[in-house]
């Protein structure tokens, strides 16, 4: 099920809410990740961009368990005020008119402290503008900011 927010569509969880069925553990200043075929999720930390890069990238979803003992989870600090985007390659691989990748990492530097809605908002009319108004593949971001006194 889906339902609209603020111009952007949020999946409701299998129970039917769309908060967490439980609470995302806060007790540490680090994010952990687990990178299963997707791009590497930027980590935005006061002004800087950087990618996650796996230590030991995992297989895709729901063949870990097949083809190895499962997934590895990679650690990042991760401060009051950091953020993390994961997005899928729809966004690295949109082109402009000469063929050109968009350039993910450098256009989302100047919009690194946004609040996550605003930088959606940016994002969304980036990659229109880059695109020239084609966007042809499916794309998706998400936009997670630990709370400043966490």
């Amino acid at each position: 099920m889906l339902r609209s927010t603020r111009g952007s569509r949020v999946r409701r969880s299998l129970n039917g809410s769309s908060q967490p069925s439980s609470p995302i553990p806060d007790d540490e200043p680090v994010v952990k990740t687990v990178t299963c075929g997707h791009p590497p999720p930027l980590l935005l930390h006061r002004g800087e961009v950087r990618e996650l890069q796996p230590a030991d990238p995992s297989p895709p979803l729901n063949l870990g368990m097949l083809v190895s003992d499962g997934y590895h989870v990679d650690l990042a600090p991760f401060h009051p005020g950091d953020q993390i985007l994961l997005y899928t390659d729809g966004v690295t691989e949109t082109r402009d008119r000469s063929g050109a990748f968009y350039p993910f990492a450098a256009r989302i530097r100047s919009w690194s402290g946004e609040a996550p809605h605003q930088l959606l908002d940016h994002l969304h009319r980036d990659l229109i503008a880059y695109s020239g108004g084609e966007l042809d593949d499916d794309i998706a971001v998400l936009v997670a900011r630990r709370r400043l006194g966490s």
